[in-house]
C-alpha cells in the first residue's frame, strides 16, 4: 500500500486521479493528502494551500502533480527535502523547469512525461519509425486538439512527439508554429505544428507524412481524463522503491 499525495487536488485532473485511486487501486493505494490554493483541512482527504502548510506527522510516499508549471519549484524543493518521488504530469513547463526536475532526480525518484498515456508513447515511436522509413520526401506536420481552457500551446506532448522525430533523424529538423506570418515556400526540415482549442476535446494528435502520392496519418485520441490518471498513479507505483533517477514513459514500458 502506498501513500499518495496530489498537487492540484480540486483540479479536474486532481479529481480524476483521487477518484481512480479510490475506485480502481483501492487495495494498493490512498490519499494521504491534497495540495491546492483552495484549501480544506476539514474534509476526509486534508487540503492545504501550499507545502508549508502539511503537518510533518502527514506522510506520502509519492506525489503526482497535475497542477500549475508556477507551483513546481516550491513542490521540487519540498519533495527534496522530505525524500517524497514524485511524478510530475504538469504541462507548459519551460526549459528552466526541466533544469529543476534534472536537479532534483539526482536526490530523490522523479518521473516525468509531457502525457500519461501508453498510447501516446506508441505513437511517437511509430513517428520516429515512419519518419526514418519515408525520408525527406515526405513532409511532417503535427496537429492537436485540446479544450477550450487549456492554456499551453503547442501541447507538451506535441512538441514531444517533434522531439522524439527529431532527436532520430538527428536534429536536422527545425519547428514552424505559424505560417501566416510570412510568406515563404515550406523548407523540407521543418515540421509544421498546430494547435486547435476548442469544447471539451480531452486531447488528439495527428502526426502527417504528406507525401507526392500518399498522405500517412498516425492518430491518438483521447477519450477520457482517465487514460491519464491512470497513467499517473501507475507511474506512481513504479517509483515506490526506485532509486534516486530521471524516469519517463520509457523507462516504465522497459520493465
Amino acid at each position: 500500500m502506498i501513500k499518495i499525495a496530489i498537487n492540484g487536488y480540486n483540479g479536474k485532473m486532481g479529481q480524476v486521479v483521487a477518484e481512480i485511486v479510490a475506485t480502481t487501486f483501492s487495495d494498493r493505494a490512498s490519499v494521504a493528502y491534497g495540495i491546492d490554493i483552495a484549501e480544506d483541512t476539514t474534509g476526509e482527504i486534508p487540503v492545504y494551500a501550499g507545502v508549508n502548510n502539511i503537518p510533518d506527522a502527514l506522510k506520502a510516499d509519492v506525489i503526482i502533480d497535475f497542477s500549475n508549471p508556477a507551483a513546481l519549484p516550491s513542490l521540487l524543493k519540498y519533495a527534496v527535502e522530505k525524500k517524497i518521488a514524485i511524478v510530475v504530469a504538469t504541462t507548459g513547463l519551460s526549459k528552466e523547469d526541466e533544469r529543476l526536475m534534472q536537479e532534483a532526480s539526482k536526490k530523490i525518484p522523479l518521473f516525468w512525461s509531457a502525457n500519461m498515456s501508453l498510447g501516446v508513447c506508441l505513437l511517437k515511436e511509430l513517428a520516429k519509425k515512419a519518419a526514418a522509413f519515408l525520408g525527406e520526401t515526405y513532409d511532417i506536420e503535427i496537429v492537436e486538439k485540446h479544450h477550450n481552457r487549456k492554456l499551453d500551446a503547442p501541447s507538451g506532448t506535441a512538441l514531444a512527439i517533434a522531439d522524439a522525430i527529431n532527436k532520430s533523424e538527428g536534429d536536422k529538423f527545425c519547428y514552424e508554429y505559424d505560417r501566416h506570418s510570412k510568406r515563404a515556400k515550406r523548407k523540407p526540415t521543418e515540421i509544421g505544428i498546430s494547435s486547435v482549442r476548442g469544447g471539451n476535446i480531452v486531447g488528439d494528435h495527428e502526426v502527417i507524412f504528406a507525401g507526392q502520392n500518399e498522405v500517412i496519418e498516425i492518430t491518438h485520441k483521447a477519450m477520457s481524463r482517465s487514460l491519464f490518471a491512470d497513467g499517473a498513479v501507475k507511474a506512481a507505483f513504479y517509483l515506490k522503491d526506485k532509486p534516486a533517477g530521471f524516469y519517463d514513459m520509457d523507462s516504465l514500458l522497459a520493465e
